[in-house]
């Protein structure tokens, strides 16, 4: 009786290891699987490039809706913001005529605060630094007669990255409708 009694317990020796061996490939295999895509993912540019995508997004966002909200009450800081937001062509414009516009808009006694609705890169160009973005926005002044006048505006933007940030360094507005965008 007792023959058989080995018999069995080598079978089922036999069974788990085979069981055990099976199990130690199937784990060895998705270890690779799973090592083999998280190696892809490490090195996809497609990540880099969205990153890139959404920074560019966000500091364009930003800068749009810091040069259209100025307070007359303390114009420097907002013209100070302005050109922290900015870089070439567009920086040299509003430093040069910062102090006209200043006096302007202390005499004017308006407040002007911008919100960002939304907005869309249109283009990148990650390696030279260049991105271009549309940013939809409502501006509200206030006058100094209390009265508030609502506008809103789609403005095209192009940003440069400098020292690591993007910045604008054009800004217009974008044609609406059927307007021609010549």
């Amino acid at each position: 009786m007792e023959r058989p009694v080995r018999r069995l317990a080598a079978s089922r020796f036999r069974t788990l290891h085979a069981a055990a061996l099976a199990l130690a490939l199937v784990a060895g295999g998705f270890a690779a699987w799973a090592g083999q895509d998280w190696y892809r993912a490490a090195h996809d540019d497609r990540a880099a490039y969205a990153v890139q995508r959404d920074e560019a997004l966000a500091a364009g966002e930003q800068a749009v809706q810091n040069l259209n909200t100025l307070d007359h009450r303390d114009v420097n800081q907002g013209l100070d913001l302005w050109e922290a937001s900015t870089t070439g062509e567009l920086h040299e414009q509003l430093s040069k005529g910062r102090t006209g516009f200043a006096d302007q808009v202390r005499e004017a006694r308006t407040v002007s605060t911008a919100r960002v609705l939304s907005g869309a890169v249109t283009e990148l160009d990650d390696r030279a630094g260049r991105a271009r973005v549309l940013v939809a926005l409502r501006v509200t002044v206030e006058a100094s007669d209390g009265t508030r006048t609502d506008k809103d505006s789609r403005m095209l933007g192009e940003l440069t990255r400098t020292d690591g940030r993007w910045k604008l360094s054009a800004l217009g507005q974008a044609p609406v409708g059927g307007t021609p965008a010549g």
